[in-house]
């Protein structure tokens, strides 16, 4: 007679992504302003446009996407916040948002500025990532605090000014608010993965 596994050895299902909210637009019947968004996208330091995530949705509002799509092209690529620095902040708020997608992009985009593959891990099941450096430390404790009670603290300030700086630290809370907006927009719309991508989080029931 052949032994059921326990309840600890059955693999956890996956759970779904709930549909997209909005059609997805045929590249072919798209207007000027749309077309606008797209050659801004592939003529910018992305390089290409995908019709997919905030992209997607940005084309159904095209003049505010296309002011969205600048402010992000510039936080990404123009801050003086080292890219490593900037990419696991975006991976904080990723995980705090549960923004399948954007964690989807980006963790891969992390690995390849130097973030350790097991800081990413711990960051994707919400622990504190331990064997991270100490300046990917001093940004996940602002964050964490930010999120937490909407303000930081003296000592979670001064951590993150001595590595960035006046400027630099403007710039890291405009990453961070912008990628608020980023996980709102694909978690309000239901922005979905390439078909096949498991999902990084378990989406919650109900929604």
């Amino acid at each position: 007679m052949t032994k059921k596994p326990s309840p600890r050895s059955r693999p956890k299902k996956q759970s779904k992504q709930p549909s997209p909210r909005l059609p997805a637009l045929a590249m072919e019947s798209l207007d000027p302003e749309q077309q606008a968004i797209v050659g801004a996208i592939n003529s910018g330091p992305r390089g290409r446009f995908s019709n997919e995530g905030p992209f997607a949705v940005f084309l159904h509002a095209p003049v505010y996407g296309m002011l969205a799509q600048q402010l992000g092209g510039h936080l990404r690529f123009k801050t003086g916040v080292p890219p490593r620095l900037s990419e696991f902040a975006i991976l904080c708020t990723g995980q705090y948002w549960k923004a399948q997608f954007e964690w989807h992009a980006h963790a891969r985009i992390a690995l390849k500025q130097g973030v350790k593959e097991a800081t990413i891990r711990d960051l994707q099941a919400d622990r504190a990532p331990k064997s991270a450096p100490g300046d990917e430390m001093a940004i996940y404790k602002f964050v964490k605090e930010l999120y937490a009670t909407k303000l930081v603290s003296n000592a979670a300030y001064a951590r993150v000014h001595k590595l960035l700086g006046d400027s630099g630290t403007v710039e890291l809370v405009g990453i961070l608010g912008y990628y608020v907006l980023i996980s709102m927009t694909l978690n309000v719309f239901r922005m979905p993965l390439p078909r096949g991508t498991p999902l990084p989080f378990r989406e919650p029931a109900g929604k």
